[in-house]
């Protein structure tokens, strides 16, 4: 009698669905947390950046940003670094990196002259690639 049990139970057949319903609303409610947590995560210095049209950089990876506000201050991500104090930082923070990029970002009202002097304090540092941060341009309809 225990034989025609598991007999019974194999032959039945056997239901093998997915029930993707929760799967999908797990997925929508993880897209709006990310949707709305995603303005919130960009960090910055508050710079007034020129508008050219330019490819995107993919930022995949944590990029060094360095940034000049409209009073003429430096800043490296979020640390603010005198300039005469700049190339010794970039030496030390790139000793210990493989890849010797920084991005540039400088406010459109700071003297060109000033941007110049800068990028040449990275380029002293030993920096290989200088990125230029801007914003695309508005279209104008």
């Amino acid at each position: 009698m225990r034989f025609a049990r598991k007999r019974q139970y194999f032959d039945s057949k056997l239901v093998a669905e997915i029930n993707v319903t929760p799967l999908v609303d797990v997925v929508l409610v993880l897209l709006i947390i990310f949707m709305v947590t995603a303005p919130m995560l960009s960090m910055g210095i508050d710079v007034n950046l020129p508008r050219v049209k330019s490819k995107t950089i993919d930022v995949n990876e944590e990029k060094l940003v360095l940034s000049i506000n409209k009073d003429g201050e430096i800043f490296i991500n979020r640390t603010k670094i005198p300039k005469n104090e700049l190339k010794v930082k970039l030496e030390n923070i790139f000793t210990a990196r493989i890849d010797k990029e920084i991005f540039l970002r400088a406010d459109k009202s700071v003297a060109y002259g000033f941007v110049v002097e800068v990028m040449s304090e990275i380029r002293k540092a030993g920096v290989d690639k200088l990125g230029m941060v801007t914003e695309t341009p508005e279209e104008s309809r």
